[in-house]
């Protein structure tokens, strides 16, 4: 059996390589239409800085290498033209040279391409790079040397467009970032990518949200903004979001469908049953909503390419799909996110909570802990994890992979609590806050705790609701306030409860949640109608800065 794979990155490579393990009688031919395989594309953004110093260690595999140890048949700069099914042919271009490769299987692997939008002028700028291959950042890193840019303009705040802002900031350019959206990192909600913007900031990064790039001028020395605002650009990264590479399938008749993304079945094939697909170009299942979604990530691709070698090999295995759980480094600050976030699910207008902790990554009393924002939604009825977000300079990774295993595992929020975990201090909490998120959202579930988030406060102020901030005189002072209408520090609370009206909702707030939640429930064993502001001072004055009182 011949199986020939279009695409020598990640979910081909690993394809072809679990296919040999599987079988040496297997003939296996791998296309790349670039000159390397196997690269570690999700490091070229450090190699821009220098954090990664040596070219060599982005390239993982070389064809002869590939050859010598798999017995695989690589070709680069080698581009699949035309997919003959009738006949089984994929016609190639082999480095100037058209030929024909008949097949048994197909697997296409061809990830997926930077999207350039046609703003007006960007064609005749000569100073606008995107980053996907080993050639490209060779052309990022030979521009900054050759021509010694100073100003640097990075167009998209997803993952990877800060990653370049972090490493062209530490290369020594100054770095502006233009986002159209609203806020920085769309897999976070506003409040969460609130933290990695203040970071931005800190670091001297111009931060322009709500802002597209409406067209470039004097050969992209010049970008104008929607907002009407003009900035100026030595040099420009394009990191608006990726498009599935899906031309091949379509002109062979393959099925696309969302945002073009290529379809497939369980077992990975498409509607030809000999031709499979996997990666950045394929449609997924969203696990957690068995709803459709395109997951442009590293590792799903690798699991992906593995089972579509058991497939053809028949073993019995099944794309599950994935649920979308990444993380990225800003300068010293980690955020990371797993499943869906409110945004998402208000547009499915399914019901859902949502709470926020600041917890320590291990026991605080221990040097060096550091505070962790993590925040969890689900469903307030049955339990059901929908996503969570973590922000923080340690131990982040930790909770949202293990947050993310009990999503893919089915577990509730009536779970987390019962999850243990390695504890000894200078790793961890005698309480996880894994586990004190789950206590947290349990007490929601159960009815012992109900809350606002902090976009709703001002409606319910302006409704009659009551704004209690029960932090020390010092705190307020200190800190700022968020326009409460009355302070009544925790420890006084019992013995001033006749300060506090009865036929009002009281909002309860504090530093981060964990007084205000124990203020609620003195108020609502004593008879008071109560909601606790989620996050409390620390959520609402990251998410709305303006509207801190000093």
């Amino acid at each position: 059996m011949r199986v020939v794979i279009v695409g020598g990155v990640a979910g081909g490579m690993s394809a072809a390589t679990r296919l040999r393990r599987l079988s040496e009688e297997v003939e296996i031919i791998v296309l790349e239409k670039g000159p390397y395989v196997s690269f570690a594309n999700c490091g070229l953004p450090y190699y821009v800085s220098g954090e990664i110093s040596e070219r060599e260690e982005l390239i993982l595999q070389t064809p002869e290498q590939l050859k010598k140890r798999f017995n695989i048949d690589v070709f680069v700069e080698t581009e699949a033209l035309k997919i003959d099914r009738e006949n089984k042919l994929v016609t190639i271009n082999k480095k100037g040279q058209e030929e024909q490769l008949t097949y048994d299987k197909l697997i296409l692997s061809p990830g997926a391409a930077p999207l350039v939008p046609p703003i007006h002028g960007l064609s005749e700028a000569k100073n606008v790079y995107t980053l996907r291959n080993v050639p490209d950042v060779d052309k990022i890193t030979t521009a900054i040397a050759e021509k010694q840019p100073k100003q640097a303009v990075v167009i998209g705040a997803g993952f990877i467009g800060l990653e370049m802002a972090e490493n062209l900031k530490q290369s020594g350019l100054n770095v502006t970032i233009v986002e159209a959206a609203p806020q920085i990192l769309p897999p976070l909600d506003i409040e969460m990518a609130a933290f990695v913007e203040n970071r931005l900031k800190e670091e001297g990064i111009t931060v322009y949200t709500g802002a597209a790039a409406q067209a470039f001028k004097e050969e992209g020395q010049i970008i104008e903004l929607s907002t009407g605002e003009q900035i100026t650009s030595d040099f420009t990264v394009l990191s608006i979001g990726v498009k599935p590479v899906n031309e091949l399938a379509i002109a062979a008749g393959l099925t696309t469908g969302l945002k073009g993304g290529i379809v497939v079945n369980e077992s990975y094939q498409t509607n030809d049953s000999d031709i499979f697909a996997v990666g950045d170009a394929i449609i997924v299942n969203q696990q957690i909503t068995n709803t459709e979604a395109m997951i442009s990530l590293a590792s799903p691709a690798n699991r992906q390419g593995r089972q579509v070698a058991d497939v053809i090999v028949g073993a019995a295995r099944k794309n599950k799909g994935s649920i979308g759980t990444a993380i990225v480094r800003v300068f010293d600050l980690a955020a990371a996110s797993t499943g869906l976030n409110e945004r998402q699910l208000q547009e499915m207008k399914l019901a859902y909570k949502a709470v926020h902790i600041t917890v320590k990554s291990h026991a605080g009393y221990f040097p060096e802990s550091q505070p962790i924002t993590l925040k969890l939604i689900f469903d307030p009825a049955t339990g059901k994890i929908f996503g969570a977000q973590a922000v923080g300079k340690a131990g982040v990774d930790k909770r949202i992979d293990t947050l993310a295993t009990a999503i893919k595992a089915d577990l509730t929020v009536m779970d987390l609590p019962e999850l243990e975990f390695t504890y000894a201090p200078p790793f961890g909490s005698a309480k996880d806050p894994v586990n004190m998120i789950g206590y947290a959202a349990l007490n929601i579930v159960e009815g012992l705790s109900d809350n606002i988030q902090f976009y709703e406060l001002k409606e319910a102020q302006k409704a009659g609701a009551v704004l209690l901030d029960v932090r020390n005189l010092d705190e307020l002072k200190n800190n700022g306030s968020i326009g409460e209408d009355i302070n009544i520090p925790l420890d006084e609370l019992r013995e001033r409860l006749d300060e506090l009206p009865k036929d009002k909702q009281i909002i309860v707030s504090c530093q981060s949640g964990q007084r205000s939640y124990l203020a609620e429930r003195i108020l609502k064993n004593n008879g008071f109608i109560v909601k606790n502001l989620d996050g409390a001072f620390q959520i609402y004055s990251t998410a709305y800065p303006e509207e801190v009182k000093k």
